[in-house]
């Protein structure tokens, strides 16, 4: 995919046009029964997984064609990685190498930006760093004399995986997305790559060449600049219009520059750098021109073995030094002299005469540093080994003694601090306190569980295993990377590719093609439906025989999965029949069949009772369930048996209905007419009829009604009046209570005037008056309804006041008591308690005796109680503090 020019050679993400014409490219669609079991971070559509593979590799396709010719192998690797984690992604394969869990597109990360590009949690790679540049810091202010927080400002911690170094300022504190322009960015839209701003990249390109990424926000390195440009050749004498990341090429013709030498030109094809030195060979002389040599051209300044032998400008010595170019240079012997040891100055001396010595203590520092040379003034070195004895410490400090001063002091004790590394000590003889680091391999198991930690001891946590495992599917076509250790937990790469194995099943040809897939084929997923000798058709899914997976891939442990009854286990046999029938009991009842498996065919008895009509064809059998002799044969039951006989008594229901039971016993047939006689009373329950009960339920319910009334008068009472009812006997209630015609006798309140009214009309009078007539008393009924007069409101009067008279005189007989009548035995006890109690002058004494006693015995009793409780205060400071003395002694004989 090359960039437009209308973009300005920028590469965009590729979006997929649903009415382009070149969908007849796409591969066909396969079943997805190889990706049945797929986690809940990998169930995307296989057309989602499609789409990301189709989008990588439009992306890279051109940078891939650019590069395959060999120009940059460093760049194909660059691209590589891109692809590896833009696939790693959009699979949801990304791992953490700290904690070895998955990162999930909602998870904060941090990206290396250095070398490998890896991607971290974030709370993992913070704590990583903090642990990382304490320990750091701790190690620098024990070994330098620096201050902790000194130590704390220049601390460094390291990238797990590639180990780039990182300034403390530098621990990631936000989460931001891979190009670090958008905090916190989206995981819920399913069209950006997670971690992703979905904008474009804009980090500058790597070699400074001024332009920026123009992909979308990736992980990994960004690829090469793709913007054309003007560029020369190594050489220099070619210029061409390329790639801004390809720049600098080769035009394949010899170099030509000049070589260092200034003679001879560069003969190799054009190339990056300078040229090789000059490789023409020739005669040469040698620094002093006495041998001539065939050398190569580079190599054409070089040194003889003679030495020089010159006369110098004094004419009395020769050159002492070696073969060498220009002049010699003046006499070393002319001019002031001194003795062998500097402290006698000779002045206008020939410079062949010989000095003398001045016969001083010579003084020149001797090579420990410390001490002069106690011999005279001599000529040649002074001694090389200081005999002065002198009283040494040995490094460690633990012996000192008198010895040479040119002899190293050393004990035998072995060092026993603790390395840096907190696990080994140290163990070098006569340590001076500066014990170098752990020498030792840590050996510690890694997080992956596969390898062992390389790296020599040390603290803290091990790096995370460096080794990426790549994860492919079977035909090799998709793959990513993950960290060791995370590959038995990630999901195979889905691949758009065709399976090639045939299916060994008979539903190969109807077989749905699926995907490649990693280990064995998936099963059959068509129904078996091979008939049973029954006439049912197995339902189970196909259980025929099932290619083995290529033995050149490995899968990886998972779950055993727990196969249910209703599938089958490929290559075997269709099981027994498992469809359910119903079967009835061996005694035919309805309703008491059971679902049976096909296959069974055992019979079983329910347990009702048996239900079958006896001889006398009014009961049934109460036996239980059991086989009948007429179906013996049909059964195929070897213990059939007769049902019971009946011994009960006739229970069937006359006809007509009476509630009399028939005489005899059970019997087949109509049973004979009920000749019982019953009783049955007149309407108005004044006489009592004998009626035969075939022939009283035989009649109708009217005329039951006409033989039951006694033709006489009716002897129920009207409901409002006192009065019976004046028709004859009638079934229900009386007609026309409220009718009533007999004469009632009205009077006044006082009964002093009288009249005689229809009952009828006295009780319309109540009903007027607001009560109802049966509310009114029989002795009251028709009083108070006429007016009194004159007379008698007289006569009431002296009524009421004889009747209050009467009254006072009760009241006054009930208040004055008889005084011969003898009172009640509890009144008297009652008035006996509420007389007051004179006591004697020796009960006064008694109690207050006793008073005083029960004072004294309190005061007694509380004295001893706060004597005893303190003495039991003193007896418990005493016992505590000597449990704090034993305690003292225990802890001194500890220490």
């Amino acid at each position: 995919m090359k960039p437009s020019p209308a973009s300005g050679g920028r590469l965009d993400w590729p979006v997929p046009n649903m009415n382009s014409a070149n969908d007849h490219d796409h591969p066909p669609l396969l079943s997805d029964s190889s990706d049945t079991d797929t986690d809940s971070d990998h169930g995307q559509s296989s057309s989602v997984l499609l789409r990301h593979t189709d989008l990588s590799d439009s992306i890279f396709k051109s940078y891939f064609e650019f590069i395959s010719h060999g120009q940059s192998s460093a760049t194909a690797a660059d691209l590589s990685k891109i692809q590896s984690f833009l696939t790693s992604s959009s699979s949801g394969a990304l791992s953490c190498l700290i904690c070895l869990e998955r990162i999930r597109p909602s998870d904060p990360t941090w990206s290396c930006t250095s070398l490998c590009y890896a991607v971290f949690h974030l709370f993992c790679i913070q704590s990583w760093a903090r642990q990382a540049s304490d320990l750091a810091a701790a190690r620098v202010a024990t070994r330098l004399p620096v201050t902790a927080d000194k130590a704390a400002e220049s601390a460094t911690w390291n990238c797990p995986k590639c180990r780039a170094e990182y300034s403390k300022i530098q621990i990631p504190k936000s989460y931001v997305c891979f190009c670090g322009k958008l905090d916190n960015p989206p995981s819920d839209d399913p069209w950006v790559l997670p971690h992703s701003c979905g904008e474009v990249c804009n980090r500058p390109l790597k070699n400074n060449c001024g332009h920026y990424c123009l992909l979308l926000c990736h992980p990994g390195p960004c690829p090469s600049c793709p913007k054309l440009v003007k560029s020369r050749c190594f050489c220099g004498s070619l210029q061409d219009v390329r790639r801004c990341g390809y720049k600098e090429f080769s035009c394949n013709n010899p170099c030509s520059k000049l070589l260092d030498c200034g003679v001879h030109r560069c003969s190799e094809i054009c190339h990056v750098g300078p040229c090789p030195p000059c490789r023409a060979r020739g005669v040469f002389k040698c620094q002093c021109g006495q041998k001539k040599e065939e050398r190569e051209c580079c190599d054409r300044i070089f040194q003889c073995d003679a030495p020089c032998e010159k006369v110098l400008s004094c004419g009395k010595h020769i050159c002492q030094k070696g073969c060498h170019s220009g002049e010699c240079g003046e006499c070393p012997f002319q001019g002031k002299r001194t003795c062998p040891c500097g402290k006698r100055i000779y002045k206008d001396i020939p410079c062949d005469a010989v000095v003398q010595l001045c016969g001083a203590t010579c003084d020149k520092m001797l090579s420990c540093g410390y001490h002069k040379c106690p011999e005279r003034c001599h000529r040649g070195q002074c001694i090389g080994t200081c005999r002065t004895v002198v009283r040494k410490s040995c490094r460690c400090g633990s012996l000192k003694k008198e010895v040479p001063c040119h002899q190293e002091l050393s004990c035998e004790r072995k060092c026993q601090r603790i390395r840096d590394c907190g696990r080994h000590p140290c163990k070098r003889r006569c340590c001076d306190g500066d014990c170098p680091p752990c020498s030792e391999i840590c050996g510690k198991r890694l997080r992956c569980k596969n390898h062992k930690c390389p790296s020599p001891c040390h603290r803290g946590p091990c790096a995370p295993c460096p080794i990426m495992v790549t994860i492919s599917c079977a035909c090799g076509e998709t793959h990513f990377e993950v960290p060791c250790g995370t590959e038995m937990d990630q999901k195979p790469p889905k691949c758009p590719k065709r399976c090639p194995i045939t299916p060994l099943c008979r539903h190969a040809p109807n077989s749905k093609p699926h995907k490649c897939h990693y280990g064995a084929c998936p099963s059959c997923r068509l129904p078996c439906e091979e008939e049973y000798p029954c006439g049912h058709k197995c339902k189970l899914r196909c259980h025929g025989s099932k290619p083995p997976p290529n033995p050149e891939f490995t899968l990886k442990p998972k779950k055993k999965k727990i196969i249910k009854q209703s599938e089958g286990v490929p290559g075997t046999p269709c099981p027994p029949c498992p469809e359910f029938v119903w079967r009835s009991c061996v005694g035919q009842h309805i309703g008491a069949e059971r679902m049976m498996v096909c296959s069974d065919r055992s019979q079983f008895r329910c347990e009702n009772l048996c239900g079958n009509p006896l001889p006398c064809s009014n009961h049934f059998c109460t036996k239980t369930c059991h086989a009948l002799e007429t179906l013996s044969s049909l059964n195929q039951l070897q213990g059939s048996e007769r049902c019971e006989d009946c011994c009960l008594p006739c229970q069937k229901v006359r006809v007509p209905k009476c509630p009399h039971h028939c005489p005899q016993p059970c019997h087949p047939g109509e049973c004979p007419p009920c000749k019982v006689l019953i009783k049955r009373s007149c309407h108005c329950g004044s006489m009592v009829h004998v009626f035969e009960c075939i022939y009283y339920n035989s009649l109708s319910a009217k005329d039951q009604e006409t033989v039951r009334s006694c033709r006489g008068p009716c002897h129920r009472k009207l409901p409002h009046c006192t009065h019976l009812c004046p028709h004859s006997c009638h079934p229900g209630q009386c007609p026309y209570p409220d009718k009533c015609s007999k004469k009632v006798t009205v009077r006044c309140k006082c009964q002093t005037l009288k009249k005689e009214w229809l009952c009828q009309d006295v009780q319309a009078a109540y009903h007027r008056d607001g009560c109802h007539p049966r509310d009114i008393p029989k002795n009251h009924f028709g009083i108070g309804l006429i007016p009194c007069n004159s007379d008698c409101k007289s006569k009431v009067q002296v009524f009421e006041s004889e009747l209050q008279l009467r009254k006072s005189q009760v009241t006054e007989k009930e208040k004055a008591p008889e005084a011969g009548k003898p009172l009640p035995k509890r009144k008297r006890r009652r008035e006996r308690i509420q007389e007051p109690s004179q006591s004697t002058k020796l009960q006064k004494i008694a109690a207050t005796t006793k008073r005083l006693l029960l004072f004294v015995f309190l005061f007694v009793g509380l004295l001893a109680a706060v004597y005893y409780g303190y003495e039991s205060l003193l007896w418990l400071n005493d016992w505590m503090n000597e449990v704090d003395e034993r305690r003292h002694r225990r802890y001194s004989r500890i220490s």
